[in-house]
């Protein structure tokens, strides 16, 4: 049932994007396009992931029994830069149209706030490393489902004729702030 709960409140409850405001950059850059969101749901999930992994066990087994703590967020920062470089190579050679269309946000995966995040709350919440690689996949599952939803409705939007005031940004924000709006309703899920 705990993994269930963690599950449910990382997803709808308490989604990284739309309630925690973590990781706009990409979801407001790579959302115009539903297969670049999904692209770059693919690159967070995996980074995330094993970011999530590889920071545990950092934690684990040399920051807190060196009680050398205070490096914390300087590894995490390395560990994920490394990870989005080996992220930026396998995708450069397995699939050059989605390393095409990510361009500049697939970089910008080293500084999404929401991978550093995730690697520090799953610490902060005292997870288990099971516990802790079930809230990064429910996470990036969560900021996927935000991004792809944030993308149909640009697609959708790009189709109506909008005052020209209201046209790009003002319109995404307008969209962003209802989406926060509607996954606020999920609250007294968990």
């Amino acid at each position: 049932m705990t993994y269930v709960l963690i599950i449910i409140s990382a997803i709808f409850v308490n989604n990284i994007v739309l309630s925690q405001f973590l990781g706009i950059c990409p979801f407001l850059g790579v959302s115009k396009r539903i297969s670049t969101a999904i692209g770059m749901t693919g690159a967070v999930t995996f980074v995330m992931v094993i970011a999530t992994i590889v920071t545990y066990l950092v934690q684990k087994l040399i920051l807190d029994p060196y009680s050398i703590g205070y490096l914390q967020t300087i590894s995490f920062i390395l560990i994920i830069a490394a990870l989005v470089q080996l992220v930026e190579i396998i995708l450069k050679k397995v699939s050059p149209p989605l390393y095409q269309a990510l361009g500049v946000f697939l970089p910008l995966i080293t500084t999404n706030c929401a991978i550093l995040g995730v690697a520090i709350m799953t610490i902060l919440k005292d997870y288990n490393l099971i516990k802790a690689v079930v809230f990064s996949a429910s996470t990036a599952v969560g900021f996927g489902l935000a991004l792809v939803l944030f993308a149909g409705i640009r697609e959708q939007l790009d189709l109506v004729d909008l005052p020209k005031g209201m046209k790009g940004t003002p319109i995404a924000l307008i969209v962003a702030g209802l989406l926060a709006l509607a996954f606020m309703g999920f609250a007294g899920l968990a």
